[in-house]
């Protein structure tokens, strides 16, 4: 009797240790997964901070602005557009530093600005070949006097912005192996407890699917469970950080929170599933002799 309560006892907490490694490896790949969320946010964000101004020739009718902002709205890579009058630019107090008020039209005479529109770029003017392309294209449309962009600033921060994606992602992927590799060997040890009982349901002549059955449902249950956990430990964290810091639930979207947390439920299913099948094959097509050397 005591040995059944200690055997029920080993298993038991075999079974629980082994929740809870699930859940806080899910845990864990899901905050790595919200910051690279938040960073690539953060990343195309910065990237679409980069204004072109196209400035426009003297003496352009409303027609004329008119079919210039919709040949620029059509752009694939604008992603907003503002137009700006030269007599809006010409009281912008920074400019107007640069002379005394009085002597202002002494000096210059009249109005030395342009009309123009201020557009911001999408996530893929990181293309270069793209954006050459398409400032090469606008400064060639009739009634353009010229274009402004910050090539070099722009240039250097798609390649920060790429470095910085490219060491997410490593990070990330060196993370989740080390993370299947830990729950793998967590689930066959739990697995392993068990291959006495295995090799007894071969022994009466259990088929290997009626083995597997209840080992299956027993890790999908468990898959469900660290899930759900991790979720809720993810969505105390994000709470805490919300609280704290408001503008990350701004930069990582409720939407991609979401699918974060389904996420972890349905990999905590997949994880514990595949590599219970995993293990099980194992024992179950080991032969009775050799069971008992490990």
């Amino acid at each position: 009797m005591k040995d059944d309560k200690r055997l029920k006892r080993k298993v038991r907490n075999s079974y629980i240790v082994s929740t809870v490694s699930i859940m806080l490896v899910l845990f864990l790949l899901g905050s790595v997964g919200y910051l690279m969320v938040a960073a690539m946010k953060v990343a195309d964000t910065l990237q679409e901070s980069i204004a072109v101004t196209v400035e426009l020739k003297n003496g352009l009718s409303d027609e004329q602005k008119e079919a210039i902002n919709k040949r620029l709205t059509a752009e694939e890579v604008v992603a907003t557009i503002a137009y700006q009058a030269k007599e809006e630019k010409i009281e912008d107090a920074e400019f107007r530093k640069m002379f005394e008020s009085s002597e202002f039209e002494e000096i210059l005479g009249e109005n030395p600005l342009l009309d123009s529109f201020e557009l911001t770029l999408t996530a893929d003017s990181a293309d270069k070949e793209l954006i050459d392309t398409f400032i090469g294209g606008i400064s060639k449309i009739d009634g353009v006097d010229r274009v402004s962009y910050p090539a070099l600033m722009a240039e250097r921060l798609h390649a920060t912005v790429g470095k910085i994606r490219l060491v997410l992602l490593l990070f990330g992927g060196a993370l989740l192996i080390i993370s299947l590799i830990l729950l793998s060997n967590t689930i066959r040890l739990a697995i392993f407890s068990k291959r006495y009982l295995i090799n007894t349901m071969k022994l009466v002549g259990a088929t290997k699917w009626f083995i597997m059955k209840p080992f299956l449902g027993s890790s999908v249950t468990q898959g469900i469970l660290a899930g759900l956990g991790a979720s809720v430990l993810f969505g105390l964290a994000v709470y805490g950080l919300n609280e704290a810091i408001p503008e990350l639930m701004t930069i990582a979207e409720a939407g991609k929170i979401a699918i974060i947390l389904g996420a972890m439920i349905l990999g905590g299913v997949v994880i514990s599933g595949l590599f219970t099948i995993f293990a099980l094959n194992k024992f179950v097509n080991m032969k009775s002799n050799k069971i008992y050397l490990y």
